[in-house]
């Protein structure tokens, strides 16, 4: 499985052809704390919805969750759902708010 650290990820997101995001906490996380353009699938709903994320088959999609548990979750089942291009945010939202956005509430 592919990681990228929170300050990789925000040099990725400046680059030519930046990652897609996708969230996998709940709701009310998603609330206090969230990436710009992300799109929200929580954990639990992703065997439903991972179909949603069709135009995304191609793309490189960077996950995250919390602190990067949830995410691997998602990238395993994601994998097996034929999505090629999956990378891990290590540490997730918390480690983005650490080391690259002190903006972004930590919770």
């Amino acid at each position: 499985m592919m990681h990228l650290t929170a300050s990789e990820l925000a040099d990725r997101l400046n680059s030519a052809e930046p990652p897609a995001l996708l969230d996998v906490r709940q709701p009310e996380e998603f609330a206090i704390a969230s990436l710009p353009g992300a799109r929200l699938i929580p954990l639990g709903e992703l065997p439903q919805r991972f179909k949603e994320l069709a135009d995304w088959q191609e793309r490189e999609i960077v996950v995250y969750c919390h602190h990067g548990i949830r995410s691997q979750h998602a990238i395993g089942f994601l994998r097996g759902a034929g999505f090629p291009r999956l990378t891990n945010l290590t540490g997730g939202i918390d480690a983005w708010s650490g080391e690259v956005d002190p903006a972004v509430p930590r919770y």
